[in-house]
């Protein structure tokens, strides 16, 4: 049997302008003019302009769940109310508030270079190959990964050929240009595991007369799994010596070869980044200065033609049903131009509030620079503090970046952790990393710091620790293992 019921249910959602600014709030800053590019293609009432007046950055009182949405959605059956079109001075011009100065943001040439692949390229074609050995070089360049080595398996090489070239070869051939290629610049290039690598820099460097050479040759040979280990002792008695001196003259040369030959030689592979930053912050005789970096947000404003084909319409007889749905149109696209524009405005103040606010509870950083100096801060510090969700801060902290004098920080930065200390305070993450990296350095190589030991210490300090969360801060900072420590 059907039945007819009533239910009340309270439902919250996004309008479409707070969808926008969220958007917008993600956005790095050397994005926000490819998106400002594409918004200014798809709305036709939204055009760049100088505004000779900026305004300026003044601190908003609401929020993304406050974000104003606009009331004037009426249809093309609606009348259209042209006051508010008319009157749009607020709409004439912006310039992004807080700006930093343009003339210090210059474009920065990049140098012309060539690949890793084109250089091998150029070297095989001096080899005076015949056109079969050639295949097999084009083969093996092609194979060679980023990082200078060869990690296929030869025969799978040969099978490739045969199948998508129809070239019948052996392994044995393949091994004979392989060899020749080894002989290419970066030296250690082509090499199919490590320890090749090595052995190939090392007999570039021989002379027949350098007896740390010599020496480093051996230990790759003969000593290899106890070098990876530094086993130093076992090498001794394998080299059947007892001068320490002897071995670790020829170990330092080892530790000095390029463990990634194509690395260094392969810029194109991996493009040059430049990180702009979405602040600037400037330290003048002891006062912080905060700016936005402007110099990828052009300024925009409501186009005019718009707003006279209102004026034009307001002379007009209002009964004409085209014309009537033709100024429909054009209310919908300066609906969407002001509140794109409203969106970025908002998207500035909202920066700018929480900047201030990681600025206020990291002064004494900002100041001085002294990582020691940083705070126990999460994302809800810093939402209480500016009045706005977390999730607003979270969106700031993970994609923008802040130069300083003491060089440009991701947000994230400045969030950490806090540690208890013996007299009941907090101590931000950052420092007892910081400390730990100084405990490390300092320590004596022949005898390097256990886990155990750098938890004892610290304790010693008064920070209270964990071995494992000791551990996991070693391996944050990419410091190693004590025995992986361990010098002659």
């Amino acid at each position: 049997m059907q039945k007819l019921g009533l239910n009340q249910s309270l439902q919250q959602k996004l309008s479409p302008q707070q969808i926008q600014f969220i958007k917008l709030l993600q956005v790095p800053t050397a994005e926000l003019e490819t998106r400002i590019e594409e918004e200014l293609e798809i709305n036709p009432a939204l055009e760049e302009g100088e505004d000779n007046e900026p305004e300026r950055a003044e601190e908003p009182t609401n929020n993304e769940e406050d974000y104003p949405e606009s009331e004037n959605t009426a249809s093309a059956e609606d009348d259209v109310d042209i006051k508010d079109y008319l009157r749009d001075d607020d709409y004439s011009g912006y310039k992004m508030q807080g700006d930093g100065d343009d003339d210090e943001d210059r474009e920065m040439p990049l140098p012309m270079s060539t690949s890793l692949h084109e250089q091998l390229m150029d070297q095989l074609e001096f080899l005076g190959l015949d056109e079969k050995q050639y295949a097999i070089g084009k083969q093996l360049v092609g194979s060679i990964e980023g990082d200078g080595y060869i990690r296929r398996d030869l025969e799978a090489i040969a099978n490739d050929l045969a199948f998508s070239q129809a070239i019948e070869t052996t392994v044995d051939e393949v091994e004979n240009v392989l060899k020749k290629i080894q002989t290419f610049d970066p030296p250690g290039i082509a090499a199919r595991n490590l320890q090749e690598c090595l052995l190939l820099q090392l007999d570039r460097m021989d002379n027949g007369h350098d007896i740390d050479v010599a020496v480093a040759k051996k230990i790759i040979e003969e000593c290899y799994e106890e070098f990876t280990k530094k086993h130093y002792q076992k090498i001794q008695r394998k080299l059947d010596t007892e001068d320490e001196e002897f071995v670790r003259d020829a170990i330092d040369l080892i530790v000095k070869l390029n463990p990634k030959p194509g690395g260094s030689s392969a810029p194109s592979m991996v493009k040059n980044q430049f990180i702009i930053p979405d602040y600037i912050l400037t330290n003048t005789n002891g006062k912080l200065e905060l700016a936005l970096n402007s110099r990828n947000a052009p300024e925009l404003r409501i186009s005019r033609s718009y707003t006279d084909m209102f004026k034009a319409y307001d002379k007009s007889d209002k009964k004409d049903k085209k014309l009537k749905e033709a100024v429909s149109f054009v209310k919908q696209k300066l609906d969407a131009a002001k509140w794109f524009i409203d969106a970025i405005k908002q998207r500035q103040q909202t920066l700018l509030r929480t900047m201030r606010a990681i600025i206020d509870f990291q002064y004494d950083f900002f100041l001085e620079g002294d990582e020691t100096k940083l705070k126990p801060m999460i994302l809800k510090d810093i939402a209480s503090m500016i009045n706005m969700d977390i999730s607003t801060v979270s969106r700031v902290a993970s994609s923008k970046a802040v130069q300083t004098d003491f060089g440009i920080f991701p947000l994230k930065y400045f969030f950490s952790e806090g540690i208890a200390t013996d007299s009941g305070e907090e101590v931000s993450s950052r420092e007892v990393k910081q400390i730990i990296k100084d405990i490390i350095e300092s320590e004596d190589k022949d005898k390097p710091y256990s886990d155990d030991k750098l938890e004892k210490i610290l304790n010693d300090k008064g920070y209270n620790i964990a071995r494992r969360t000791v551990a996991k801060y070693r391996e944050q900072l990419n410091i190693p293992v004590a025995r992986l420590r361990k010098e002659l």
